[in-house]
C-alpha cells in the first residue's frame, strides 16, 4: 500500500510540469495557502470488550498549515499536491477489564491483565503529502478526494493507568493495585514503537467564499496503523482518524 501511495504521488509530479508546459503557468498551476485544526484521535476500528468506557476526551494543540498547487485537467476534473505541516494530538482517559498492558512501577517493569482507567496522550509532529483528484461543483465548491504520506519527525505514545489493579503475566496472577497519586500510579511509554511513516486517504471540500479566501473542512484516515507491525503490547491496531476545518487563500 505504501510503495502504491508513493507511485501515485510521484506521477501526479511528472504530470503537473506538463500542464504548466501547454500553457502559460499562472493559467494552469493554482495555489492556496491554508491553517487549519484538526479534531479526532488514533482508535482502533470497533471498540473491543476489553475497553469498557471513554470517560473524556481533551482537545490538544492540533494545527495545520501548508500550501497546495491544483491544475484543471479535463472539465471539472483536475489534480491537486499538497505539502503540509501538522500536528495531530489526542488525550484521552479510559476504563479496562482485563486490558493486557506493559507498565512501570518505580523500579519494578510489569506486564499483564490490566482492570481500572487509563490516561492517554498522543502527539504527532509530522509532514503530509496529499495527493487528491478535484472536482469543482459551480463555481465555488470543489470535492476532493485521494490518497496522503506523512513523515514523522517526532512522536509521543505514553501515559499511566491509574485507579485500578494488574493481575501479573495472566488473569489469575498477583494482584497488583494502582493507586490515584502520582507515586501510586504506573506508567508506559511506546513512543519508540510508533512508524516513521504513515498512509492514508483523505477526502474534503473546499467552498470559494470570496475571490480570495475560503474555508474547507477533511477527514483524514490512516491505512496504517500508528505502531509498527512487531508491536503486539497493544493487541488492536490504533488508526489516525481526524477531521480538519481550515481557511485558504488562493496565492493566484
Amino acid at each position: 500500500m505504501k510503495k502504491t501511495i508513493i507511485i501515485l504521488i510521484l506521477s501526479v509530479f511528472l504530470l503537473l510540469p506538463g500542464r504548466v508546459m501547454a500553457g502559460n503557468p499562472l493559467e494552469n498551476i493554482k495555489l492556496k495557502a491554508r491553517a487549519g485544526y484538526s479534531i479526532g484521535g488514533t482508535a482502533p476500528l470497533g471498540i473491543p470488550a476489553t475497553i469498557r468506557s471513554v470517560d473524556a476526551y481533551r482537545l490538544t494543540t492540533s494545527f495545520m498549515g501548508g500550501v497546495d498547487a491544483m491544475t484543471q485537467i479535463s472539465g471539472n476534473w483536475g489534480a491537486m499536491v499538497g505539502v503540509r505541516f501538522e500536528n495531530k494530538g489526542m488525550d484521552t482517559e479510559i476504563t479496562t477489564k482485563n486490558y493486557y498492558m506493559e507498565v512501570v512501577k518505580g523500579d519494578s517493569y510489569l506486564a499483564g491483565m490490566y482492570t481500572g482507567s487509563v490516561r492517554q496522550k498522543v502527539t504527532e509532529w509530522m509532514f503530509t503529502v496529499p495527493v487528491m483528484a478535484t472536482y469543482q461543483v459551480g463555481k465555488k465548491v470543489q470535492l476532493k478526494a485521494g490518497p496522503y504520506v506523512s513523515l514523522l519527525i517526532n512522536k509521543d505514545f505514553s501515559g499511566y493507568v491509574f485507579d485500578g489493579y494488574l493481575r501479573q503475566n495472566n488473569p489469575t496472577g498477583a494482584k497488583i493495585v494502582m493507586g490515584h497519586e502520582a507515586n501510586e500510579r504506573a506508567t508506559y511509554d511506546f513512543s519508540d514503537d510508533m512508524r516513521r511513516f504513515q498512509t492514508g486517504v483523505m477526502v474534503g471540500a473546499d467552498w470559494q467564499v470570496c475571490k480570495k479566501l475560503g474555508v474547507s473542512a477533511d477527514l483524514s484516515w490512516g491505512l496504517s496503523g500508528i505502531h509498527k507491525s512487531d508491536f503486539k503490547t497493544i493487541e488492536q491496531t490504533l488508526y489516525p482518524i481526524y477531521g480538519t476545518i481550515s481557511v485558504f487563500y488562493a496565492i493566484n
